[in-house]
Formats: structure tokens, C-alpha cells, sequence
């Protein structure tokens, strides 16, 4: 008897219908309650994830707001007291929560391979597979300012960002040490490629805080990622550092005067995380492998400009959207990848001296 290859379409069917039947006991379950950072990125996520996802299996999703780190996890872990499912996490902090015990483990064997077959392990861009999370999409932060402020001259290097002589007027910035302190090294004129090399040393933090020290008087810092966009649309900054999706948002969508300038921007990825103890396991780690599937992670690239960390899922990124993704080849040419365990290892110091740093 003669066979045929499965199609691409008969395959997403049989998958369907396949978790559809796994879930078919859990339908009655308790909402999961999907943690992530608000704004157009969580829009992207309940498009491209929630909905189908809710529509597939039956399972509501509560989607709740945070501002990053493992602090909320940690209380909920470390009590029992679980509220949360699943977390949206910073590359560190999937690292950190996981070697502290506040994530569950999760048998990477269950996620779909490609379409062609290629098994998610290969298919994943390498560094996004964790043993307690698992990779969604790559984001940066970058610099942006209004073009209305600089008419004659454009500032297009970090290095302008920390020029308040040539390019005056407030700055917005992160309340966190993160970027903070690699930027003011990049400015200083470390090479990106020896920027950690040089955190790594005493003398090289207390050289970034130098640098910080320059334009602390003309900072204005914003804490969630929906207040860089708007301290620039309210004219309270000239320039600021913020999330490329968000700023994508406002640029195309709100049709903002903004300009994002991509020079040493600093690249991660978010993961999916599974809060310790949630009593929602089997659920959770069904939405995991529905939401990390090549389909799913090209569809969130409709809604925000982050690329995604499958290889599989590029040819199916709109060719409008490429462009504006933080790994397009011209956007990445002068980037910094985030040393996640540089940070892991480091974060609770810098943290610390960041805060007695803002209080002086």
C-alpha cells in the first residue's frame, strides 16, 4: 500500500486533536494565571497564545501584570501559597529561580519538534532551553528619543545618549543596574566584546557608576515598560531607554515622532517558567508546549518586534516585520548579548549597590 507524507496542515490537526484529547480531563480546571510585563508585549502573548490556547483546550487564562525579578515568585514558592502559574522570565532570573529551587523542571523531550521534523532541541536558537524554562522571544533594550527635540543635530550612538552637552535635555533610564552599567561602559569606550570582561572587575563597576555619575542629575527613572513611551510623547525626556516593542508600538501603531537608535543595543530572551508547587502542573506545561510551537512563536511576531527563538518560526515572520526585529542583520551589527550569568551570579550586589548609588 502506498503511503503519504503527512502534510504541514493534517500535522497541526492531528496535534490539536491530540491535546485537545490530553487536556480533555482538565477542562474543568481552575484558570491558569499567566504572569507577564503588560502592555503591547502581553497583547502580543493573549493573541498568539492565550486565545488559541483557551479556544483549544478549554482553559481560561487570568493574565496578571509584574515588573520583573523573583521576589513575588520566591514569597509564593517558599510559603506554598501559589497563586501564579506561569511567569514570563528575564534569561537570569529563569537561571537564578531555578537554582534556588523556585521553578519547576521541565522535561524539554515534551516540545514539539519543527514542522520538518527537526527536534526542538536543534530547532531552538542555542541558549534558549533551559532546565526550568523555556525560550520565547528575543527583545532588546534600546535607545530612543523624539526627533522634534534634535531638528539639526541627531544623536545615533549610545554614546550621544550620555552627551547632555550636545545632545541636551532629560533621559529616561531603568530603575535597575541592568543595562544601566554596560551602556555606561560602552559610552566610556569599552568594546562591546569586553564589556563583561571588564564588569567583572572591581575597578571597571566603580567605572560605570563614574560614567552614571555624568548624567544622574538629567535622569528621570521609569520603572514598568509602558512609562518610556509615554515620558517621551509628554515631552518630560528627550531620550530614553526602553523595550523595542514597545517602542514599535508607539511608532507604528501611535504614530509617535520616535526614533530608535539600535547602536549598542543590548539583546536577551524571555522564557516561560513554571512557578514551584502551582497545582496547575499539567496544564501549565500543555500551554508551554502549545505556545513554543513554530506556529505560535512566528504568530506573536505579528503583534510586536520581537524575533523569535525558534529557527522554524522565521520563515513565517511577516517580510513588513523583519526589519524591525532586533536581530535583523543591520539592527544587530553593534548589539551586546546580556551576559545572563554574569548577572545571575551578580545581581544581588549590584542591586544593592544601585540603591545606596540613587539614595546619595
Amino acid at each position: 500500500m502506498k503511503t503519504h507524507p503527512v502534510s504541514p496542515f493534517a500535522a497541526h490537526i492531528a496535534g490539536a486533536a491530540l491535546l485537545s484529547f490530553a487536556l480533555g480531563a482538565a477542562q474543568a480546571a481552575q484558570p491558569l494565571t499567566v504572569v507577564s510585563w503588560g502592555g503591547a508585549y502581553t497583547h502580543s502573548q493573549v493573541q498568539a497564545y492565550h486565545k488559541p490556547f483557551s479556544k483549544l483546550t478549554g482553559i481560561a487564562i487570568s493574565s496578571e501584570d509584574y515588573n520583573g525579578g523573583l521576589a513575588q515568585i520566591r514569597v509564593q514558592a517558599e510559603s506554598g501559597n501559589v497563586k501564579w502559574d506561569l511567569v514570563d522570565l528575564e534569561l537570569s532570573d529563569a537561571v537564578r529561580g531555578c537554582d534556588d529551587g523556585l521553578l519547576e523542571r521541565i522535561d524539554l523531550g515534551i516540545l514539539p519538534p519543527a514542522p520538518d521534523g527537526t527536534p526542538a532541541s536543534e530547532d531552538f536558537i542555542p541558549g534558549t532551553l533551559t532546565d526550568c524554562a523555556v525560550g520565547e522571544i528575543v527583545w532588546s533594550t534600546v535607545v530612543a528619543f523624539d526627533r522634534t527635540k534634535f531638528a539639526d543635530k541627531r544623536p545615533w550612538t549610545i554614546k550621544d545618549f550620555f552627551n547632555v552637552a550636545d545632545f541636551p535635555g532629560k533621559r529616561g533610564l531603568r530603575k535597575s543596574p541592568r543595562v544601566n552599567l554596560e551602556w555606561a561602559l560602552m559610552a566610556d569606550g569599552v568594546p562591546n566584546d569586553q564589556v563583561y570582561e571588564v564588569l567583572a572587575t572591581r575597578a571597571g563597576v566603580d567605572r560605570a557608576f563614574a560614567v552614571l555619575d555624568s548624567i544622574k542629575p538629567h535622569v528621570i527613572w521609569w520603572e514598568t515598560g509602558a512609562q518610556p513611551p509615554q515620558l517621551l510623547a509628554d515631552g518630560e525626556v528627550a531620550m530614553t531607554s526602553a523595550y523595542n516593542g514597545r517602542l514599535f508600538n508607539a511608532i507604528f501603531k501611535e504614530k509617535k515622532p520616535f526614533v530608535i537608535i539600535w547602536d549598542g543595543q543590548v539583546w536577551d530572551i524571555d522564557l516561560w517558567g513554571i512557578v514551584k508547587g502551582t497545582p496547575n502542573l499539567a496544564a501549565a506545561l500543555e500551554f508551554i508546549k502549545f505556545a513554543t510551537d513554530t506556529t505560535r512563536l512566528a504568530d506573536q511576531a505579528k503583534y510586536i518586534s520581537y524575533g523569535p527563538v525558534r529557527r522554524s518560526s522565521m520563515d513565517r515572520v511577516n517580510k513588513k516585520m523583519k526589519p524591525h526585529l532586533p536581530t535583523s542583520p543591520d539592527n544587530f551589527a553593534n548589539s551586546l548579548q546580556n551576559d545572563y550569568q554574569w548577572w545571575a551570579d551578580n545581581q544581588q550586589e549590584m542591586d544593592e549597590r544601585f540603591t545606596a548609588w540613587l539614595a546619595r
